[in-house]
């Protein structure tokens, strides 16, 4: 039996592709112990036990950013966690840590690479983040979503997907998904959507376009996040939520998309080959936009500024393009080309490669 350390956690976007790797390594050996390492106050507390796996908290220590108290407090406290992953892992007996990034892998790394135990990190956006820069140093084996993610000896395996998005057979369940949401599946349906905290330029811009798109033979499934301060527009084929429990039935009925570019939905997007309006979320680092860069590059979405993103914009880009049945066509085929549905198990692979590297007596990040 074989114990894993997965850490990772925060926000969806490094949750989901943990949840994805945890269900593939439990569902081909029942006898596995699969931990989570995370935090109390991120999207895996609520997560990670919903699907049945067991999650061990640590507390969270940002890198501080400037000369203050949480900056003379930092080495103390980050020390201490590192001493708590350390013991976790001689504790349970782990014999691979995972990383996914966020703010406990860190000293996940550290504790295992001091521990003598191999290290698997997968980077799901295509600029990475300081966790998985100063992991992959170490580690036995580095995944990556995006080709030309700039880590060390990083392999391109794509995004690990949820099982319900990787199986996906869109045009067998397109009529149940459709009328589940009171949509018409014989009628092109345009996904909107800014993740679960939502995007304000999105849904303002959606909103005020609601019957021009409308107009032009198209309905809009449009998901506006929490908080949103939109209001449904009430027009005929316009359906709007502020959460999709079930966003595997919302990608089911896309034809095309209008949509953040975080690395989940990209890698989604690309991998069921739906066309897309790409929007980057503006503040940041800029990740969002290379993301992007590579489904834009082959022809599958069109990368758009948030603050162009307007009325105007949807007359005279969108809209022409919805008009197009051929270039929508054109666009799904170039998304496909470059989206990979199997990111979970060649991530695995690196795992299993990284496992067989701290067997056979390889030095940490040889």
């Amino acid at each position: 039996m074989t114990t894993y350390l997965l850490a990772g956690g925060g926000t969806a976007g490094h949750v989901n592709p943990l949840l994805a790797v945890a269900d593939h390594l439990r569902a081909r050996d029942a006898d596995a112990e699969v931990l989570v390492l995370g935090t109390a106050e991120g999207l895996e507390a609520r997560l990670v036990p919903a699907k049945g796996y067991e999650l061990l908290t640590i507390a969270k220590v940002p890198f501080p950013r400037r000369p203050n108290g949480a900056a003379a407090r930092f080495p103390r406290r980050f020390s201490q966690s590192i001493a708590d992953v350390r013991a976790i892992i001689e504790e349970r007996e782990v014999e691979v840590v995972v990383g996914f990034g966020g703010y406990v892998s860190t000293p996940a790394y550290i504790a295992a690479r001091r521990l003598g135990i191999p290290i698997a990190i997968h980077e799901a956006n295509a600029k990475p983040g300081l966790a998985n820069r100063l992991g992959a140093r170490w580690a036995e084996t580095v995944g990556v979503a995006f080709s030309g993610t700039p880590l060390r000896h990083a392999e391109v395996v794509g995004m690990p997907l949820r099982r319900e998005i990787a199986d996906l057979d869109r045009a067998a369940g397109r009529r149940a998904a459709a009328e589940s949401f009171d949509l018409d599946p014989d009628r092109p349906i345009l996904l909107a959507t800014g993740g679960s905290l939502g995007a304000r330029r999105i849904n303002r811009t959606m909103v005020a376009s609601a019957e021009a798109i409308t107009r032009a033979g198209w309905q809009v499934l449009h998901v506006t996040g929490a908080g949103s301060d939109v209001s449904d527009p009430g027009v005929d084929g316009y359906r709007m939520l502020e959460y999709a429990d079930r966003m595997d039935l919302a990608l089911t009925v896309a034809d095309a998309a209008v949509s953040r570019a975080g690395a989940a939905t990209v890698c989604e997007l690309a991998a069921l080959g739906i066309p897309s309006i790409l929007v980057p979320y503006p503040v940041g680092n800029g990740e969002q936009r290379h993301n992007a860069a590579e489904v834009v590059e082959a022809g599958g979405a069109m990368l758009v500024d948030d603050a162009a993103f307007t009325p105007d914009l949807v007359g005279s880009t969108l809209l022409p393009l919805l008009a197009s049945p051929q270039r929508v066509s054109e666009m799904a085929a170039a998304a496909a080309s470059v989206g990979r549905r199997d990111g979970t198990q060649r991530m695995v692979a690196l795992v299993d490669a990284a496992l067989g590297a701290g067997a056979d007596g390889a030095p940490s990040g040889a």
